[in-house]
């Protein structure tokens, strides 16, 4: 299966490393901003001081670490393909095992354990939901059987001549 939208592997890395920065540092500042808002003394120009100095110093350390994540998950998986000589979706899911567990390797083998298998059945369910709606929706590609009318059953059928 083959995904005709997606870039070759070296560059696939960087564009995943990048998607996920921008992402984390999206859903990072505006987090960070309605914590530093509500966090904030009273009064508008302080709160609203405190929500861009909240998103200033925390919403890049946010992007920095799903960058690390989206960077680490695409090289396995480039690797899993290049070893594996195929692309499916076990590739993802190994891929989400292995990157949970190596970024919890500092915290010891349970939580390396716990992390990597979090990490796997985070992407089955991805993947799972991703095959089903592709499942859903080529059900109205398929083709469908032509339909003939029966003659001897149309009551519009009269004989004139």
């Amino acid at each position: 299966m083959e995904e005709f939208g997606r870039e070759p592997c070296p560059t696939r890395i960087l564009e995943d490393l990048g998607g996920a920065f921008a992402m984390g540092l999206i859903g990072g500042g505006i987090f960070q901003g309605i914590k530093g808002f509500r966090n904030a003394p009273t009064g508008f120009n302080r709160r609203f001081n405190g929500a861009f100095h909240s998103i200033a110093t925390k919403a890049p350390n946010i992007g920095g670490s799903f960058a690390v994540w989206g960077g680490l998950f695409s090289t396995i998986d480039c690797s899993l393909v290049a070893i594996r000589k195929k692309e499916d979706p076990w590739n993802s899911i190994a891929s989400g095992a292995l990157t949970g567990g190596i970024l919890a390797a500092r915290n010891g083998i349970p939580a390396m354990t716990a992390s990597a298998v979090f990490g796997g059945l985070l992407l089955a369910m991805i993947e799972g939901f991703g095959l089903f709606f592709m499942h859903m929706s080529a059900e109205q590609f398929r083709p469908q059987p032509p339909v003939f009318e029966d003659p001897t059953n149309n009551a519009n059928n009269t004989n004139m001549f």
